[in-house]
């Protein structure tokens, strides 16, 4: 299914990529360009990471891939991107089943030195399996079916939104300056000294925010009557959930057994707000809100933001990962 198209559809391009590469002469590249590093960061949060650790420096030429606000589940890599990822000197990615075809691209880079950041390898017994909780839509091969349970017959898959962890993210940072510092021992204090004050913002943001009796006392549970790619980020505060998908499901119509169940625990729990992601209509949080007998005012429809649709305009005009998961963090609160 979704896996199988992915392969093809990346064979297909990176042979179309190479064939192009194959083609330029030897001496195209400028002087310039072979000056500087070049880091291609596939979406948003490692972007501004790069961003951050690099700051000062003369010599990172960074490259957002994703940044025209599509999700990575549904981005489909053009030839020119493909030579990017294959040409340039550091690529950061996630490693997951949704840029499964960056995997098939790496297999013959173009730049033989090229440093790859795969994060998910580098956070390795950090990741988490994609969880099924109860009331949520899970689809088979044949059918769409409520399920509170992963049988022994699936297929482990991993949740791939690794960045919407504070604690990985410091973790992914570290990785990143140490990558950088291989490649110029020169602006190694840049990097470091950089990567030191960057992490203390990330630490500043759970310090200033949350304690554990702010969660305790006031939240029992959310409701996201979306995707739910937060599983890191609740996990880390110690809040339970239900969701009407899990976080890469493809799905987008909500049955009426997971309206019921998820209208029922709004109701159950005397809850005054519901969420979604940032790229949701809206249309199943007010249909749970309808059906749990309230009215928007009584009951608000609050955005997360998962970042997966940020856009090199918005990163340009100084949207950032902090204010990001400060913002997330005070809806939360």
């Amino acid at each position: 299914m979704k896996s199988i198209k992915i392969k093809f559809f990346s064979i297909f391009l990176s042979v179309m990529a190479l064939n192009f590469i194959g083609c330029k002469k030897s001496g195209e590249n400028s002087a310039s360009s072979k000056s500087k590093i070049n880091v291609v960061a596939t979406i948003f949060p490692f972007y501004d990471w790069t961003k951050n650790i690099s700051a000062g420096s003369e010599k990172i030429n960074l490259e957002l891939l994703v940044k025209n606000g599509v999700d990575l589940h549904s981005f489909q890599p053009s030839a020119g991107d493909i030579i990017k990822i294959s040409s340039c000197d550091v690529l950061i990615y996630v490693g997951g089943e949704s840029d499964s075809w960056v995997d098939d691209v790496l297999k013959n880079p173009v730049n033989k030195n090229q440093k790859v950041i795969k994060l998910m390898e580098v956070l390795s017994d950090s990741v988490k399996e994609e969880e099924i909780v109860e009331g949520m839509v899970v689809t088979t091969d044949s059918t769409t079916e409520e399920t509170g349970s992963i049988t022994e017959d699936d297929e482990i898959e991993y949740d791939e939104h690794v960045w919407l962890s504070l604690v990985n993210a410091k973790i992914c940072c570290e990785k990143i300056a140490e990558v950088l510092a291989t490649l110029d021992e020169n602006e190694k204090s840049i990097f470091e000294k950089n990567l030191s004050d960057y992490t203390a913002q990330i630490d500043g943001v759970w310090k200033s925010l949350f304690s554990a009796e702010n969660i305790s006392e006031n939240q029992n549970a959310i409701i996201i009557c979306d995707r739910f790619p937060f599983r890191y980020m609740v996990d880390e505060l110690g809040i339970k959930y239900f969701a009407a998908f899990a976080g890469c499901s493809a799905e987008t119509e909500a049955s009426f057994e997971t309206i019921a169940f998820l209208s029922g625990k709004v109701q159950e729990l005397g809850l005054n707000r519901v969420y979604v992601t940032e790229s949701s209509d809206k249309k199943i949080a007010r249909t749970v809100i309808k059906n749990a007998g309230l009215t928007e005012n009584e009951c608000k429809i609050i955005v997360l933001n998962s970042m997966q649709n940020v856009t090199m305009a918005q990163a340009q005009n100084g949207i950032s990962y902090i204010e990001i998961m400060k913002k997330n963090f005070e809806e939360l609160k």
